[in-house]
């Protein structure tokens, strides 16, 4: 029996669709910051400056803001105290940056205030890090010797990232809440300016969404295969 080299695995539908989900929320987020990056703020404050504000406000004069290179690659290090902001942000009087400069600060509060979910994924770091580096090799192992235990034991493992984004999802949505508010409160943006930091940290926030999708329809796909063992 001749071997078929054009077989085609319907499974290969979810990691299309899971790729298609991932480049798009990229570009949605690219383009959006690439708009409201050209919209500058009336009070002609930089996105740190405006952080500097944000966190002294908040009681968090120890909180360190650094510049860090690249586009959109701004982050807060709790362990560090500091939060990094990009070559894209750091000197902006964009409203794009300014948002996004508030929604790390709105992390650095959450850590302050001990914010649930976030003290949750922070504990299941470590767990979820040992999951991921083991999931892949266990199921592949499991694939080859046919073994639907170790295959599914694999796909459990992988299921744990899905578990850890799932947390990390409403910490960022609330990050972004708790900027929006601040940045009103504080009267650092108005009107239009608010319109366009919020579109920026929405579209910021479908970023991890289709990520939450991209990692659910992979963890299907090994389930699937998984499967294809038992049978």
């Amino acid at each position: 029996m001749p071997y078929n080299y054009f077989y085609f695995d319907p499974t290969y539908i979810l990691v299309i669709i899971a790729f298609a989900l991932t480049m798009f929320a990229s570009f949605g987020v690219q383009s959006t910051f690439k708009k409201y990056d050209k919209v500058y703020s009336s009070r002609g404050l930089t996105a740190a400056e405006a952080a500097r504000k944000i966190l002294d406000a908040n009681g968090l004069q120890h909180i360190r803001i650094e510049h860090v290179a690249g586009d959109l690659t701004d982050h807060f290090s709790p362990k560090e105290n500091v939060i990094r902001l990009s070559d894209a942000t750091y000197n902006s009087n964009s409203v794009a940056a300014i948002g996004v400069a508030a929604h790390e600060c709105g992390h650095a509060v959450q850590h302050q205030v001990g914010y649930v979910p976030i003290r949750i994924r922070n504990s299941i770091v470590p767990f979820v890090n040992v999951s991921n580096w083991l999931s892949m090799p266990l199921f592949i192992i499991g694939i080859i010797m046919g073994s639907f235990g170790l295959a599914v034991a694999g796909a459990i493992l992988f299921g744990m990232v899905l578990v850890f984004q799932l947390v990390t999802l409403p910490t960022e949505i609330d990050a972004s809440k708790r900027a929006m508010r601040t940045l009103e409160g504080m009267y650092l943006l108005d009107g239009d300016e608010l319109v366009g930091a919020k579109k920026t940290l929405t579209a910021a926030a479908m970023t991890y969404v289709a990520a939450v999708a991209s990692t659910a329809l992979q963890f299907l796909r090994l389930l699937m295969l998984a499967n294809r063992r038992r049978d």
